[in-house]
């Protein structure tokens, strides 16, 4: 699964103004109901019940807010680099500076989870977390996110 076919042409934010965690989802919860003609406020709310169970903030600057519609057909990601990092009860307590939004359809468990597995393995290359960091612009980001993943495995 390459992260570039479930990335939204217009689903980069390459400097999303947030001043906290309710807001950078209220502003993704936007976007994508732009993108998938989902109703932000549902997007919004299922997000914060997602998030009640446990931050999907990760560590280093990096969370994955990921939850299920049943009126979604495909699986959508959205990616966000805040212009400053924020608070996101991460488990490093780290602020978070990248975001990934992925939204799928209630019946795609084995899609949605190789999509989590695909950014999980994205992000875990330090060189790609200071590409994504220092992109000059939406198109610079779509590259880094677009390209395939090299492993240091020998």
């Amino acid at each position: 699964m390459d992260l570039s076919d479930l990335l939204e042409p217009e689903g980069i934010l390459s400097s999303l103004q947030a001043k906290s965690k309710k807001q950078a989802l209220q502003e993704l919860s936007n976007h994508a109901a732009e993108l998938t003609g989902l109703d932000a406020r549902d997007v919004f709310d299922t997000l914060l019940q997602r998030e009640r169970l446990g931050s999907t903030g990760l560590g280093r600057g990096i969370a994955i807010p990921h939850v299920k519609f049943k009126d979604l057909d495909r699986i959508v990601c959205l990616f966000a680099r805040l212009a400053e990092p924020i608070e996101f009860e991460s488990h490093d307590d780290a602020p978070v500076d990248l975001i990934f939004l992925l939204l799928a359809p209630e019946h795609a468990s084995g899609d949605h989870l190789k999509a989590l597995a695909r950014i999980s393995r994205l992000v875990r290359e330090p060189s790609t977390l200071d590409q994504l960091r220092s992109a000059a612009d939406s198109d610079a980001i779509r590259d880094v996110l677009s390209n395939p993943i090299t492993s240091n495995a020998a």
